[in-house]
């Protein structure tokens, strides 16, 4: 028909809506610089120490103020101005990075230094992401939910791309170097910024329930999840994850330094390989219609991550490297995209802010847990050992999950607020 779009172009027909556009290229030039950002400052620690514990730290320090407060950080969301909310996080960002850029310029960065700039770009992440998340699903409604959101994974698969290599070719590159690198990183905050300026996010009223106390509307919130077994499995799941396979994230500089004797380009570019894989998962929803077993997708994301990681720590050469961590980022798409789905599609609309703050409460539990835990063992141990065991431990504790809830079994529904 003309001037409809075909009913069979799901992805076709997320790109065409100019609001959607609008925040995916924020959350897309966010997350380059997020990344790089990340790279730079965690080469710049193994620079300084020469130690996988204080690799660990960062990201530890990364993820701290997630569990304090995305709880709040959600119900903010549900409340007041999504896109004020998004602003005043990457306004943030950007004195941030001026900060730390005058102290790399005058030579006087220290570890500790870094560590309140990743703590501070954790704390913006915590506000960023219950706001821009639950903007996405009123943008584009229930129905289109899933592809929206696995658009958005190609956005973050992009960044977690380009960032690291960026970062590593700044850094490597004798007449930039951390100045130069630290340059690019306050450009992009500034091109966010400017990008911000142009999101249009639908004014939806906010019922009454969403003004009641603030501890009566978190417990809510806590008790509802608690209620829907499914969406409890993959909050567990997501806790699991985040403590004991995806810190190897952070490790790879630590693998591809020592291990595959790489120097900082090689390594940035053995991080790009998960998102390669992430790219390919991501795409491949984006295009797909009617999912409605979510749980079952993200169950085997999960494991495939654990594998992933298993084998990978172990790898001699560079390129077997490179392709596991391909495979690996293939499962992190269905884990990502079905993560938010859950979240999003298991809750009542008023609600869906503070479930996403829920998830990420999750995701910071996990996270600092397993990063000193991990980087602890390392030092006992060896990294490789470590990794490996860890996500071997996972793997086990994610069944229970997957063998006595519904998650696997039913597809997502909501209950009764």
């Amino acid at each position: 028909m003309k001037g409809k779009l075909p009913s069979n172009m799901p992805l076709i027909e997320v790109l065409a809506d100019r609001a959607f556009r609008a925040i995916w290229y924020v959350g897309g030039v966010h997350e380059i610089c997020r990344r790089m950002e990340l790279f730079v400052l965690t080469w710049l620690i193994f620079d300084i120490t020469g130690s996988p514990f204080s690799v660990g730290l960062v990201l530890a320090f990364n993820n701290l103020p997630r569990p304090i407060f995305s709880l709040f950080a959600g119900l903010v969301a549900d409340r007041f101005s999504r896109r004020k909310i998004i602003a005043a996080a990457q306004i943030v960002n950007t004195i941030v990075a001026v900060g730390l850029l005058g102290l790399i310029l005058k030579d006087m960065i220290l570890p500790w230094h870094a560590y309140v700039a990743v703590c501070m770009q954790g704390l913006t992440k915590a506000l960023d992401d219950p706001a821009r998340r639950t903007s996405i699903l009123d943008i584009v409604g229930e129905g289109r939910i899933v592809n929206a959101l696995s658009v958005d994974q190609i956005s973050n698969t992009l960044g977690k791309m380009i960032g690291p290599l960026l970062g590593g070719a700044l850094v490597a590159f004798p007449y930039t170097g951390y100045v130069g690198a630290y340059v690019t990183v306050l450009l992009a905050h500034i091109i966010t910024l400017v990008l911000i300026t142009r999101l249009q996010i639908p004014h939806l009223q906010r019922l009454t329930s969403q003004m009641e106390p603030v501890w009566r509307s978190l417990s809510e919130s806590v008790r509802y999840a608690f209620r829907n077994q499914s969406l409890l499995a993959m909050l567990y799941i997501t806790i699991i994850m985040n403590a004991l396979a995806f810190p190897v994230q952070q490790y790879i500089t630590v693998i591809g330094k020592e291990n595959l004797g790489a120097g900082a380009f090689m390594v940035g570019v053995l991080t790009t390989a998960e998102g390669w894989g992430q790219l390919t998962g991501a795409a491949l929803m984006a295009a797909s219609r009617n999912v409605k077993m979510h749980g079952r997708i993200f169950a085997i994301g999960s494991a495939a991550v654990l594998i992933m990681v298993m084998v990978f720590v172990w790898s001699p050469w560079y390129s077997l490297a490179f392709l596991l961590l391909v495979l690996g980022g293939v499962g992190q798409a269905g884990f990502g995209t079905m993560q938010s789905s859950i979240t999003m599609l298991s809750a009542p609309r008023e609600m869906r802010g503070r479930m996403v703050g829920l998830m990420s409460f999750c995701i910071g539990v996990g996270t600092p847990v397993g990063a000193i835990w991990i980087g602890y063992v390392a030092l006992q141990s060896s990294t490789q050992l470590s990794l490996s065991a860890n996500a071997f431990a996972g793997l086990l504790l994610i069944l229970p999950a997957v063998i006595f809830t519904p998650l696997v079994k039913k597809p997502t529904q909501q209950l009764p607020a």
